[in-house]
């Protein structure tokens, strides 16, 4: 069974956490009110912060970040509105879950990129890889079929033609050095390390956990035509809300542009 515990799990955290925002009175369809924007603390509430202290006020914009470390709640308080934005996810992983969930977000501006990279502590080369080595991959339908496809881009696996975002390891072809996959929440695989010959991390995670994805991944995504920006979201009809006009023009400013280039050193590339 894939991750339906978890989600049931982080749904029902979504409901209570919904209620606590609802009860604070924060209302996001507000336009003269504070725009609430959910995103994951690294890089995305990072970013959001430099917009909020330094560029935000100049734009008459009232910019408040609630950090999330899940990929389920931020859709879903933006959903029922309890937020008015999200900056956390790529195009296949909305729309992966907007058909499970029936929920209709919509990206309104992408804003960088965070290379998908296999670590490990046990080898220095992704080759030295043993045969039966043991591999974390995020649990996810989109970042676990994006984490086999960067193994097959390298050449440890094969997968069959035509798999798109909904691979599996059943899905694989060939495996010469018969690997074994672990399915772990995204959060998870920079803390399963220790107890795995390697593991496939997404970028916000391996940040947190002082990786550097540009000097420590063994293989890392390329950018190029790379359809995993993240972007900032809206439940569809709030596009042309006000402030998310102005909060999508500042994150795509030079100015944001320089701090994603200075702070994090290749390891987030800006989309814009």
């Amino acid at each position: 069974m894939r991750n339906t515990a978890k989600i049931t799990t982080a749904v029902l955290a979504a409901g209570a956490l919904t209620l606590g925002l609802s009860a604070c009175g924060a209302d996001s369809s507000d336009t003269d009110g504070p725009l609430i924007v959910a995103a994951s603390p690294v890089p995305h509430a990072e970013i959001l912060n430099y917009v909020k202290d330094n560029l935000a006020q100049k734009e008459g914009l009232d910019l408040q970040v609630k950090e999330f470390t899940d990929y389920v709640t931020p859709n879903t308080a933006t959903q029922d509105g309890s937020v008015g934005a999200n900056y956390f996810q790529n195009k296949p992983y909305l729309d992966d879950f907007n058909k499970k969930n029936g929920t209709d977000i919509v990206p309104v501006v992408t804003v960088h990129l965070e290379p998908l990279g296999l670590y490990s502590h046990k080898v220095k080369k992704a080759d030295d890889l043993k045969s039966g080595a043991t591999v974390a991959i995020p649990n996810d339908t989109v970042n676990e079929a994006r984490a086999l496809k960067l193994l097959a881009a390298d050449g440890l696996i094969t997968l069959k033609g035509g798999v798109g975002n909904e691979a599996t390891p059943s899905d694989i072809a060939k495996n010469p050095k018969n690997l074994k996959f672990k399915e772990l929440e995204a959060a998870q695989t920079p803390r399963s390390l220790d107890d795995v010959d390697a593991a496939v991390v997404n970028g916000n995670y391996a940040i947190e956990s002082d990786l550097k994805p540009s000097k420590d991944a063994l293989v890392l995504e390329s950018p190029k035509n790379n359809p995993y920006g993240n972007f900032l979201a809206v439940k569809k009809g709030n596009e042309d809300d006000p402030r998310v006009k102005k909060l999508a023009k500042l994150l795509t400013s030079p100015e944001v542009k320089k701090f994603i280039q200075d702070k994090y050193a290749g390891s987030v590339l800006a989309s814009f």
